[in-house]
């Protein structure tokens, strides 16, 4: 039996780097120190064993040879018109490359996760920048910690054990006794029964409540009314004095801004929040991104095109318009006529509208598992799963890259062999 020690974890944006894996024979035996759901990926289920394709939409998956599959996925992308290329967030930037020099080739959309996600944080960071941290630095020195629109406890199972709450830091070596936990919330979830303020708004009103305590923050409280989103003046001048009186406070927000009422402009007014603190203290803010390598793909993306998501190769050169260019905006508005959906699960995740759109055009699916958007597919191709049997690199949600290493050999073609192939049977078929 060999025991690997500090390995990744490949779940969320957290990538845990304290795992301890078992493996035997190949296989992996025993996962010590990740959080139940990263375990359960590291030890995998419900594969998809073999290539698939049906005819239509209506008939049956048969398995197929790993060259009949990507023969009929370079198919589809190279007889679109519109073709869009979704997912990216559970694969290694490396991957991302490969995607983006395929979308270039058939004129495609490109989009990732964020789009349902923290695509609003994007345009935010546009705007006004971003003055953030590394989880590292949070652990070892923020004495506050506010988590607004945002749920660790069953989205980042051990970020508040390992970052910002429990962990004991350098200059923080009381743990959760040095440390005041402040969230702000429309309901009462597990993470705000364990913090010590628990400040709850009104559905849609999170942009009027950072609008106000900016204006206190500016010292025109008198402008401020009784009452804000369901919270009263007194408890915005208390949460002022909280943050002011910080050494070092972080702020980590989550779907709750980016997907509520004013979407990105929440982001926006949470930034200049933040931005206005570190004139009395030291603030930082950080989105809590979901899929662990959802920042990955927004920095290849950014590299490679000049945008970091929802970017339209149709007109030869990248175009980028979210609300026009997003995986959603093409759907509903039924322009795509293919879709390939690669590392992410659209079937699951987007608008019903979205879901029947997809149902009624060809579906190219590239992952290791079996999942809602298998249901709507019509060739689908199981690939080693990255950051268990495909080494490579992804970035953690505070923007820090780190190097995965293989646990066991893959029994798959990895991403990157799939649509290297993909992209020479594109070629061959249009005759470049």
């Amino acid at each position: 039996m060999t025991v690997i020690t500090d390995a990744l974890c490949p779940f969320c944006g957290c990538m845990c780097d304290d795992i301890t894996v078992a493996v035997e024979n190949n296989k992996i035996t025993e996962v010590k120190h990740a959080c139940k759901i990263g375990a359960a990926k590291i030890m995998g289920h419900h594969r998809i064993k073999a290539p698939m394709m049906r005819t239509d939409k209506k008939g049956d998956f048969k398995e197929v040879s790993y060259d009949e599959a990507i023969e009929a996925a370079a198919k589809i992308l190279a007889d679109s018109k519109r073709p869009l290329m979704y997912g990216w967030a559970s694969a290694f930037c490396e991957v991302h490359k490969k995607g983006i020099f395929l979308a270039e080739e058939v004129g495609a959309i490109i989009d990732n996760t964020a789009t349902v996600c923290h695509g609003p944080s994007t345009l935010a960071v546009h705007e006004k920048g971003l003055p953030s941290a590394t989880l590292g630095q949070v652990k070892n020195r923020a004495d506050v910690v506010v988590f607004w629109g945002s749920n660790p406890v069953h989205a980042h199972p051990r970020h508040m054990g390992r970052y910002s709450v429990f962990a004991k830091g350098f200059f923080n070596e009381k743990g959760r006794k040095g440390r005041k936990v402040i969230v702000v919330d429309v309901r009462k979830t597990e993470t705000a029964g364990m913090a010590d303020e628990y400040i709850q708004v009104e559905q849609g009103s999170d942009y009027l409540i950072i609008s106000a305590l900016r204006a206190i923050l500016a010292g025109q409280a008198a402008v401020v009314p009784d009452s804000v989103g369901g919270v009263t003046k007194e408890q915005l001048v208390k949460l002022v004095d909280t943050l002011k009186a910080a050494k070092f406070g972080a702020i980590f927000f989550g779907m709750g801004l980016t997907q509520s009422m004013s979407r990105y402009k929440n982001i926006d007014n949470a930034i200049s929040l933040t931005t206005e603190l570190n004139s009395f203290t030291k603030f930082v803010i950080t989105p809590m991104r979901g899929h662990y390598n959802v920042t990955g793909f927004g920095q290849v993306c950014a590299w490679e095109t000049g945008y970091a998501t929802a970017v339209d190769f149709a007109r030869g050169a990248p175009y980028y318009n979210p609300g026009e260019t997003a995986a959603n905006d093409v759907l509903t508005r039924k322009e795509t006529d293919a879709a390939m959906i690669i590392a992410g699960d659209a079937g699951a995740h987007f608008p019903a509208d979205s879901v029947r759109h997809l149902a009624r055009i060809p579906v190219v699916q590239i992952d290791p598992y079996w999942n809602p958007t298998t249901e709507v597919a019509n060739v689908v191709i199981p690939v080693a799963i990255c950051g268990v049997e495909v080494e490579g690199t992804a970035y953690r949600m505070d923007g820090v890259s780190l190097r995965y290493r293989k646990l066991v050999e893959p029994e798959h073609p990895t991403d990157i062999e799939i649509l290297e192939k993909i992209t020479e049977r594109v070629r061959k078929i249009r005759g470049d």
